[in-house]
């Protein structure tokens, strides 16, 4: 599960039409955007109070005493922040009470070792790490309502390919931070076990300076304006693993071959329900999997990603590389790439030679406004801002 959710489509200036033909604009006004909230989010409602008391504010729709800040106006809906209904149950943003830091708060069942986990990879003694690119979990507490379920209070992220990549550079820094971040889960006898796109997510703050908002991920904060991302190549942004639901933390002298396991890729050509499996081969295969689907299979030009998959992806988990191993072979592969290639535009296989020559000339006008430096050092994220 990512740590915040899908944008939906909104009908008027930022979505499309407003109007539907044989419905007045009142009608369709009030189906679209009801004055009562949805149920999945009356428990969020329910728990304001409770949220606020530990430090975490919840949007105004979710106060105890909303009212639809457009009834009884000649105010369109789409036009108010609290029109705007969550998505998923069980994620929803806030705010942190004493600087305003955006939050995603996730609602997981106790019988889950998420909670467990990811306050392990937290912990003050390993959440200070630059290479520990597992999500930091701020704060985590019991239901008051419903014993059998905590909350977990993590960074507000976006989808790592939220906005695409646009340049090879961007793509030499995801694949190293990730190897690096696998390297230091393993190095703590920690399996993550379903590593798949939609569970590594990013601190887009670098990209998006003014934040965007919590369920329309194109619009500004208060919904009103279309946002245009900044390049994470001048402006490098972290990549965080998340959701530890299949995660396994094995303990010193245990045995990192395990049966029964669930949520890992199925394309892993070992995968068998009660056959032990080497937990962390695993978890490399996955990774290379990524790799390959998100970058090799989307745009040309990265031939030099090939053999370092297949190596990631081997097919027989005894030759299939470590996390270690393989971010080892990365390091040697990084030297080979020439270095003008870190702005070379990202091109895909279906664009028409008016888009590439559009988008090319759209390139190199912005080529080069600051150099490919460090490749990339960025600080972690969750500390109250200045």
């Amino acid at each position: 599960m990512a740590a915040i959710s899908t944008s939906p489509k909104r009908n008027g200036p930022l979505g499309g039409p407003s109007t539907t033909r044989g419905k007045t604009r009142q009608e369709l006004n009030d189906r679209r955007y009801p004055k009562i909230i949805n149920k999945d989010e009356i428990v969020w409602r329910d728990r304001y109070n409770f949220f606020l008391e530990r430090g975490w504010e919840l949007r105004p729709r979710y106060r105890p005493d909303w009212k639809p800040s457009w009834a009884g106006t000649s105010t369109n809906p789409i036009d108010c922040e609290d029109s705007i209904s969550n998505i998923v149950s069980i994620i929803l943003d806030a705010k942190r009470v004493t600087d305003g830091f955006i939050v995603c708060l996730k609602r997981v069942t106790c019988r889950s070792k998420e909670v467990q986990i990811g306050n392990f990879l937290s912990s003050p003694e390993l959440g200070g790490y630059p290479n520990n690119h597992c999500v930091p979990i701020l704060d985590s507490f019991q239901d008051p309502l419903s014993p059998e379920f905590e909350y977990i209070v993590m960074p507000f992220l976006r989808p790592f390919d939220d906005p695409d990549f646009w340049v090879v550079g961007e793509i030499i820094d995801f694949i190293g931070q990730m190897l690096e971040g696998l390297v230091f889960m393993h190095s703590h006898r920690v399996y993550h076990g379903d590593l798949n796109g939609s569970n590594i997510m990013m601190d887009a703050r670098p990209i998006y300076p003014d934040g965007w908002h919590p369920v329309m991920r194109y619009a500004s904060v208060d919904g009103a304006s279309v946002l245009k991302p900044l390049a994470r190549i001048d402006h490098p942004v972290r990549y965080y693993i998340i959701d530890y639901d299949c995660s396994i933390m094995l303990l010193p002298n245990e045995s990192h071959f395990i049966s029964d396991l669930g949520g890992q890729d199925k394309e892993i050509p070992e995968f068998s329900p009660n056959k032990p499996l080497d937990v962390f081969k695993l978890d490399v295969f996955a990774l290379g999997n990524i790799f390959l689907k998100n970058f090799h299979q989307k745009y040309l030009g990265l031939g030099f990603l090939v053999e370092f998959i297949d190596y990631m992806m081997t097919r027989d988990p005894t030759n299939r590389p470590t996390a270690q191993e393989a971010f080892r072979r990365w390091q040697n592969v990084k030297p080979t790439i020439n270095p003008s290639m870190m702005h070379w535009r990202l091109r895909k296989p279906d664009e028409s030679i008016g888009e590439r020559v559009a988008l090319d000339t759209y390139a190199m006008a912005h080529h080069g406004i600051q150099s490919v430096k460090r490749l990339f050092q960025v600080q972690p994220l969750g500390q109250p801002q200045a």
